[in-house]
């Protein structure tokens, strides 16, 4: 029977790859195959259940089984090397389990789906993410717990609303994860910049901004810092927060990358002031599936009521479906058991890739170099900039990032590359590194070329 299992799958794989079968086309019967085949039907049912398990088919009650999409063969794709995507691991991510939680989630939800819910998140997802997120030492109940459409979602609203303490700018790190200076662009929010390196930053500073300049939150990556990588230590994350007090300002905290965190010791800034001077969020984009578009924020109880209003302005509610799944997802154990694996694959990725820097970047390059987490940031020559590099290396089928984005106009640099080392197949960081270092020495000579011609020529 396994023989013509087999053969079954073959046979429908190779007519996928050849484009004799395209999207939407109805396959052969199952009393075809069988025939087809010498094969009971039950053989062919469960060829047939397989390929649905790898999403290249799918089934009509009554009707038969047809083509999901057209077939992508692997080894047909161009050989890009990508350190540009920031979507977690296509390789790992738990599509079957999931679906099985989806699938039950219909079922146990389906009175939902057809009409609007609780506002503020299904109560029994929260209560499953109240238990998740004590192993992040966040610990707090689920009435201050609140289910919103992504972490983007969140940090919009934040910027929208008023707060507590009635002041109305922003103070972020410089550079910063690029959705967020976009929501304060667009809702033309004054904001204030804070150098940040992977030395972390002035805290002398930081204290007089908050004094002198009306700072309604601060927002904070304090763990994988979006591009720099760069974590605060634990001392740093206390200061940070006792400033805040002191000066009536409230923290954002992002902790979107703190799932991958190896130092077991590491806390949340919300660890030093759960009461309510630190809102903390929490995605599952990045560690789990970006398209779920579930994320979950921790507010003071003071600013419940008003954060309800502006979310129920945007959507109502969030995605029952999205919601429903996760909960069956966190409740029979699979993303713990999901989290362990990608730990071990980004840990392992990101060392693969300092490596890889220090062994073949030019001498006249810097770059970060986090404990974990998704991203590297590489310091150009003083004569390099990063579009540059960009649009070199993008002929050369290597993609990477321009993080000049992710500067306020005032703090812009125009000479840093973010690597992430969450999509690159692990086999290709280092000749994707290589390329890189290449494309830095070839543009660095030409401009010292041209410098030295400028000058014999004066």
């Amino acid at each position: 029977m396994n023989s013509k299992y087999n053969e079954v799958i073959v046979e429908i794989k190779d007519q996928l790859a050849q484009g004799l079968l395209i999207a939407g086309s109805k396959l052969p019967s199952v009393r075809q195959l069988s025939e087809k085949f010498s094969c009971s039907k039950n053989t062919v049912v469960k060829a047939y259940e397989e390929l649905e398990k790898e999403h290249l088919i799918f089934s009509v009650p009554k009707s038969g089984y047809y083509v999901v999409n057209e077939f992508q063969n692997p080894d047909s794709k161009n050989d890009i090397i990508d350190f540009l995507s920031a979507g977690p691991d296509k390789d790992i991510m738990p599509y079957i389990d999931f679906q099985h939680c989806i699938n039950q989630a219909i079922d146990t939800y389906k009175e939902e789906l057809f009409t609007y819910t609780d506002q503020q998140g299904l109560y029994s997802l929260r209560l499953q993410l109240v238990k998740y997120l004590q192993s992040l030492q966040v610990f707090t109940e689920p009435e201050r717990l609140f289910i919103v459409s992504g972490s983007q979602q969140a940090l919009n609203l934040l910027v929208s609303m008023p707060f507590p303490n009635g002041k109305n700018n922003i103070l972020i790190e410089q550079p910063t994860y690029f959705g967020f200076i976009e929501s304060a662009k667009l809702q033309q929010a004054t904001t204030f910049g804070i150098d940040l390196s992977m030395d972390g930053i002035d805290f002398d500073r930081l204290e007089y901004i908050f004094r002198n300049n009306d700072i309604k939150f601060f927002y904070i990556v304090p763990r994988f810092h979006n591009p720099l990588g760069h974590s605060y230590t634990n001392i740093e994350k206390k200061r940070i927060v006792e400033l805040a007090e002191k000066y009536d300002v409230y923290i954002v905290e992002d902790d979107f990358l703190g799932d991958l965190d190896p130092n077991t010791k590491s806390d949340p800034l919300f660890a030093y002031n759960p009461s309510g001077r630190v809102i903390y969020i929490k995605s599952f984009s990045k560690v789990f599936l970006p398209g779920l578009r579930v994320a979950s924020l921790v507010l003071p109880k003071i600013m419940s009521n008003n954060f309800l209003r502006y979310k129920f302005a945007a959507d109502f509610n969030s995605s029952v479906l999205s919601q429903g799944a996760l909960e069956i997802y966190l409740k029979n154990g699979m993303f713990n058991s999901h989290i362990k694996k990608i730990k071990e694959l980004y840990y392992r990725k990101m060392k693969h890739l300092q490596e890889a820097c220090k062994l073949l970047l030019p001498n006249n390059t810097q770059y970060t170099k986090p404990s974990s987490g998704f991203y590297l940031t590489i310091s150009l020559p003083d004569k390099v900039t990063a579009k540059q590099i960009v649009n070199l290396l993008q002929e050369q089928h290597v993609l990477v990032d321009d993080a000049t984005r992710m500067f306020l106009p005032e703090y812009k640099k125009e000479n840093l590359i973010r690597l992430s080392i969450s999509q690159v197949d692990e086999r290709q960081i280092n000749a994707g590194v290589e390329k890189l270092a290449r494309c830095i020495t070839l543009i660095d000579n030409k401009k010292n070329d041209i410098s030295r011609n400028t000058f014999q020529f004066l």
